[in-house]
Formats: structure tokens, sequence, C-alpha cells
């Protein structure tokens, strides 16, 4: 087996089982296997989707303990040389696992790898291909510098957006929507940390990733779309509350002890205002429906 091509679930029914018909309409020389790891849902997932798809493996989780425990369960499972890691909510091109695999198996240091990812309206998912959010990169990422000055590496640390999405290059990070992972790296490192309910597991993976060794590569020459929630509807407390613990968690992991009591102290200090800023901003957005506000659990702001 080349690819476990790994979903995770959560009353996105039908999102799954679009994104699972794109799989399947791969044009690749890969053998591939669809595990779906269902997180608990209250839809009618756990009938529909194994009834549609009963080649694809179905692991329905007892209750929902966050998105990397629920694709940690689903890694157990896999049998693929890689694994991937594919949101619910995306549509994959049918060339994107031949060139994606084609990429690895020439690439041998390459531990993980991912592509260019587009919203529906045409416009980059700006996660896709981001850099590690040190204090630095992080301050300038929430406070605005980076969209000021968009062609300064300075400030564009973390998106990265001063390079070009055609291109390809190596990076720090990718995003768990689309992450194409060595079966090799997930034996050495083991799997997401579970700390993290949603939010920055993707990036604390990459870190360890790169940790290890190993490159991490973004490819500009295929594409996969993300249908992510609309921001401008208001967000359930938790997601709000899980993004900003997520950078708290990071930077607690892996920067804590580079950094002075005080540089520590700012980043906690300046955490607690996005949140607070955030919480505000979000007071004053119309509510989302049920709907929208299960797609918007793996918003990447």
């Amino acid at each position: 087996m080349d690819v476990s091509v790994l979903i995770l679930n959560y009353n996105t029914c039908q999102l799954t089982l679009d994104c699972i018909a794109s799989v399947y309409r791969s044009q690749t020389q890969y053998t591939y296997e669809m595990i779906v790891v269902d997180n608990h849902s209250s839809d009618d997932s756990v009938t529909r989707i194994p009834a549609t798809f009963p080649d694809a493996v179905f692991i329905a989780n007892p209750d929902n303990g966050g998105f990397a425990k629920g694709n940690n369960i689903g890694m157990k499972q896999a049998r693929g040389r890689y694994t991937l890691l594919l949101n619910s909510d995306t549509i994959v091109e049918p060339d994107t696992l031949e060139t994606m695999v084609s990429f690895m198996d020439s690439h041998p240091h390459a531990g993980a790898a991912g592509c260019k990812i587009i919203l529906p309206d045409g416009t980059l998912d700006k996660a896709c291909k981001r850099g590690f959010p040190t204090p630095s990169a992080s301050f300038y990422y929430a406070f605005g510098f980076s969209k000021w000055f968009p062609n300064n590496p300075k400030f564009n640390g973390y998106q990265l957006g001063y390079l070009s999405p055609d291109d390809s290059y190596q990076v720090d990070s990718l995003v768990g929507a689309f992450m194409l992972v060595r079966r090799e790296v997930i034996e050495q490192i083991g799997g997401l940390d579970e700390a993290f309910f949603m939010y920055g597991e993707d990036i604390d993976w990459c870190y360890r990733i790169k940790e290890a060794g190993w490159e991490i590569h973004y490819r500009g020459n295929t594409f996969i779309v993300h249908y992510k929630g609309a921001s401008s509807r208001r967000k359930p407390f938790k997601i709000i509350y899980e993004f900003h613990r997520a950078m708290w968690l990071f930077h607690r992991k892996h920067y804590r002890k580079q950094y002075s009591f005080v540089t520590n102290g700012i980043v906690y200090a300046g955490i607690g205002v996005k949140l607070a800023m955030s919480l505000i901003k979000n007071k004053l957005l119309r509510p989302a429906s049920a709907s929208s506000a299960e797609t918007e659990r793996r918003i990447q702001t």
C-alpha cells in the first residue's frame, strides 16, 4: 500500500462524502486506502458514509477527543508507506496524489509535504505554507504588520506571504488540511500531540519532524480546494479559546526555555490580549448557524 488517506469526520457527512469521492477520482498509479474516523457525530455520518463507500475503513469513536486524538486512532490502522491527513471539507484534484507521492518518492529526505490549498473563491489558504510562530513572527502576524508589509520577509515570517504560492520550496510548517507524511517519520517521532484539542497540532508535528532532521516541502504545482466556514459569522467560544490555547501550548512546549522570563511574559500577555480582542470582535458579528459552526471547527485564521 502506497498511501493511507486519513479523513476525520465530525458532523460533516456530506462534505466528507464529497471529499472521499474526489479522492476516488484520482488519476494515479499509486495504491491507496481510505480511512475515515468519526468523532462521535450526531448527524447521519455513521450510517451514510460506510454505506456509500463500503471499501473504506470506517472507525466510529465513542466520543469527540479532538483532531489530534482522532487522527492518531486512524494512523494506528494505516498500512501505507505514506499517511495523508486530509480535511473532510476539501476536494482533491485528480492529479494531486500522483504529483505528491511521486515527489516524496524522489526526495528521500522529505519527511512531509503539502500542496497549494485554495479557497472556493480562488484565493490562497495562507495556512498551507508557514514559518514557525516564533515570538517575533507571531507578534508581526497577530498585530497586522504582515498585512501592512506583505512583501517583507521580516514581517512575514509566519505566513511567508513574500513567497509565490505557485513555486515550490522548503518551509517550516504545513497545515493539517493536507499533509503527506512518510511512515518512517511517524514511527520515529510518533503521532500528533493530543494536548492540542484543535489547532496547533499540525505546527507542533512539523516542528518535531524538522527537529528529527527531516525536510518539509511545499509544492505549488498541484492544489486542493478547502471549503472553510465563513469567517464573517460568529464563532463558538470554544473555537476562539482553543485557537489561542494552542498558541500558548506551542510556545510553552518549544520556545519557553529558549527565551527569557520577560520575553515569555510578553508572549503570554500578547496571547491574552489577542484572545480578548478576538472575543470582542466576535461579539459584534452575526450569529453562526449550527451547520456553519461545525465547519468552522478547523479554521486556521
